[in-house]
């Protein structure tokens, strides 16, 4: 099993704090993952993907959560808890080129 960094999102709505995401990526790697592809490759166990916080330097495992009646989205994990860090990361710019 591999493990990426996550450093980008894309959200449907760029300046929502609130949207959902659609595509988790690394500007740095310049990889981009659509979130169906990106809960794929979690679901069959061939991919951890996680987030390092910027203030604290805490690493963040992102998971698949589901909830009755809506589609799976991606969620950050730390500490036992679910949080939104994955929402406050900076959206993926047109150098990350979709993969998968």
């Amino acid at each position: 099993m591999s493990e990426h960094q996550v450093t980008c999102v894309r959200k449907a709505e760029a300046d929502s704090p609130y949207e959902h995401i659609t595509h988790i990526g690394n500007v740095a790697e310049n990889w981009l993952l659509t979130r169906d592809e990106a809960i794929h490759r979690m679901e069959v166990g061939a991919v951890i993907y996680y987030i390092i916080d910027p203030a604290t330097g805490k690493r963040s495992t992102v998971g698949v959560f589901r909830q009755l009646g809506k589609r799976p989205y991606l969620r950050s994990h730390a500490d036992r808890a679910w949080n939104d860090n994955l929402l406050a990361l900076d959206a993926c710019g047109v150098a990350c080129q979709l993969v998968g």
